[in-house]
């Protein structure tokens, strides 16, 4: 590793620019940081003030290889759960390639491409390309400073490499936190004279219907009198599962690997667990990442026909939002992209 980024801080490995807007989220440890909300905060923030955004992501797990620029042929098995969740939540143009020089330069040449900046998901490792902005998460409960790299600890890089990010989030901080705690929090972390460093949670929207985004459940009245059956395959499932333990009546865990595909096997499996219990008040829940691979087709045959709630997510800082909307308004609407953006 340190090889690696010594032979990309000299320009021994050529480092690639674009003359388009490209913000770079990534992380140092091996997932659950907290990616996929900050990329739908920065997707609803620039469609917000009129500036059309695109996504370009690896599409981890996915059955494709090489380019793929999304269309409604596509699905999850093609893109990926998380590029799939974009084009199908936000309609804005998304690509897959695992060599993102390519996938940028692909994305920029297809017809009536009109995205004024590319999110590049999970980019942090990949030094080929100089994103012009430069997002490190991190989860405030497992923060990369006081981690290791595997095999001892969950980083994929060594801490130092946080010297490449101009912006740092922790993520998932408590809701009631006090500045105190945060700025104790901190007395680890080097925080380098570019960097801005903010502070974000995750609040969770009401159960949908998998079938009618519109059918919600009312978390406070309707959530207390019903057995909640939890099944997904992410990263990190215990906020999920505290945070429903609060309001349900029971919360009965079904967790996967990361990423996993689901099978009619798997399905069938859960039909035959929900069934056992007796109550007639009860549902399955899920979260919006695992509803994108609940939607091949083979699957969704079984799964459309079941109780399934989706629980979503919601990305909001701490405080200081005005102050990190500004910076990603300020970069998005400079005219030369790739300058550098707070070591000038």
């Amino acid at each position: 590793m340190h090889i690696r980024n010594m032979l990309y801080d000299t320009n021994l490995f050529k480092v690639h620019s674009f003359d388009i807007h490209t913000i770079g989220i990534g992380n140092l440890s091996m997932g659950g940081d907290g990616k996929t909300p900050m990329a739908e905060y920065l997707i609803e923030l620039c469609k917000s003030q009129g500036i059309q955004p695109s996504v370009l992501s690896r599409g981890y797990k996915r059955n494709s290889k090489g380019f793929v620029f999304a269309t409604s042929q596509h699905g999850s098995a093609e893109l990926g759960d998380e590029p799939y969740l974009f084009f199908t939540k936000y309609k804005v143009p998304v690509a897959v390639d695992e060599n993102r020089v390519r996938g940028i330069r692909k994305m920029q040449a297809q017809k009536d491409f009109n995205a004024q900046v590319i999110v590049l998901d999970d980019v942090y490792q990949h030094r080929s390309v100089k994103a012009g902005l430069t997002i490190l998460v991190s989860d405030f409960k497992r923060p990369f400073f006081n981690d290791f790299v595997l095999p001892s600890g969950r980083l994929r890089e060594f801490p130092k490499a946080c010297e490449r990010a101009d912006i740092v989030v922790f993520t998932k901080t408590p809701e009631h936190i006090t500045a105190m705690e945060m700025k104790s929090m901190l007395k680890d972390f080097k925080i380098y004279p570019h960097q801005h460093v903010f502070f974000s949670f995750t609040k969770y929207g009401e159960l949908y219907h998998i079938n009618d985004a519109q059918q919600t459940l009312n978390t406070l009245k309707e959530l207390c009198h019903l057995k909640v059956i939890l099944f997904c395959g992410i990263a990190n499932p215990e906020p999920m599962i505290t945070y429903l333990s609060e309001y349900a009546l029971s919360v009965h865990p079904v967790t996967y690997p990361d990423h996993h595909r689901y099978t009619t096997q798997d399905i069938t499996q859960l039909q035959t667990y929900f069934e056992a219990f007796t109550t007639p008040q009860k549902i399955l829940v899920t979260t919006e990442k695992d509803l994108m691979r609940l939607k091949d087709p083979h699957v969704w045959a079984l799964a459309k026909d079941l109780p399934i709630y989706v629980l979503p997510l919601h990305f909001t800082f701490k405080d200081k939002q005005s102050e990190f909307d500004a910076l990603i308004l300020h970069y998005v609407r400079r005219t030369k992209p790739y300058a550098g953006v707070f070591r000038n």
